[in-house]
């Protein structure tokens, strides 16, 4: 066990610093950084000082190597809008997605997971349909088009849930639904057929020929196994959750990390940029170590592959 987590925290060391390399250089590839996080009618002369105080003139190497120190610190600069530490402005934002994807996560288990193994117990059930109508829903349909169907018949017409913000409780409905759509087909979708192939197998057929109930079979063996994969599939959805809010928030105003992200590259706000880049990256690499090691305690067979 210990080889096994020692093997996936190195694994996610060399991601993070694959992302670290993409995160510096992201910036860079499109041209001279200097130029781009200033105004257009910026003068040489200012574009020099500023190219000289944000150290854009010393060697690659070296602005490199204080990139990567800075952002193990935490310090991914000053944002160039709001003049404040880039990591104080997405600690305050991280709290409203951490929210959203919390209650998108919980829509998409709560209502996924019991339609998928109803569907996979009973196929061709009536609740078999739905699940599989959902399903296909979730892995078909835009989410920005949904928020705009959403936004018009529940808010704007129905007025049951506010169009935007984070001042009550029903704000967060409408914005976890949608964020919570893509996950619930695939959880749907992925639990029928684990039920449907853990069914036939033939620890299953020697319980039943035992005498054992099909409530027993089902919960007691056809469950537990089920939810092996589930494991993995609910982890790294959550970690997508967390980075992939830019639409979302964006249609709903949800003052989150997403939309700060995508108001910071419509300022040429780059430092901001980096920091929020670089910070999502690695909740969602710790997510998937984190999940990876869960899946080991629940399967011991995966520690010897």
């Amino acid at each position: 066990m210990q080889r096994y987590i020692v093997s996936s925290v190195t694994q996610a060391v060399l991601v993070l610093a694959g992302v670290l390399i993409l995160v510096f250089f992201m910036v860079r590839a499109t041209g001279d950084p200097a130029r781009l996080m200033l105004a257009r009618e910026a003068k040489p002369e200012q574009v020099e000082e500023f190219r000289e105080k944000m150290g854009f003139n010393r060697p690659l190497i070296v602005q490199f190597g204080d990139f990567v120190f800075k952002a193990f610190t935490g310090d991914f600069g000053n944002s160039l809008h709001y003049r404040l530490p880039a990591f104080d402005l997405i600690l305050e934002r991280l709290p409203a997605t951490v929210q959203l994807a919390v209650v998108a996560l919980i829509m998409a288990v709560v209502i996924a997971i019991p339609l998928g193994l109803i569907g996979g117990a009973s196929p061709g059930s009536p609740v078999d349909a739905v699940g599989r109508a959902i399903g296909l829903v979730g892995q078909t349909v835009p989410p920005f088009w949904l928020a705009l169907v959403l936004i018009i018949v529940f808010a704007v017409n129905l007025r049951w849930f506010p169009t935007s913000g984070r001042d009550e409780w029903t704000s967060v409905v409408m914005p976890g639904l949608v964020l919570s759509l893509g996950t619930m087909g695939r959880l749907v979708r992925l639990t029928r057929s684990s039920v449907l192939e853990i069914m036939g197998d033939d620890y299953i057929r020697t319980a039943r020929s035992k005498g054992l109930s099909d409530s027993v079979i089902f919960f007691k063996h056809a469950l537990r196994n089920a939810a092996i994969p589930l494991i993995t599939v609910i982890g790294v959805q959550f970690g997508y959750m967390l980075g992939g809010t830019v639409i979302i928030e964006s249609v709903f105003a949800w003052p989150g990390l997403g939309r700060l992200v995508a108001e910071s590259i419509g300022r040429r706000d780059f430092p901001l940029v980096q920091g929020i880049a670089f910070f999502a990256s690695a909740v969602v690499i710790l997510l998937t170590v984190l999940t990876d090691i869960l899946y080991a305690l629940v399967d011991p067979r995966i520690r010897y592959e």
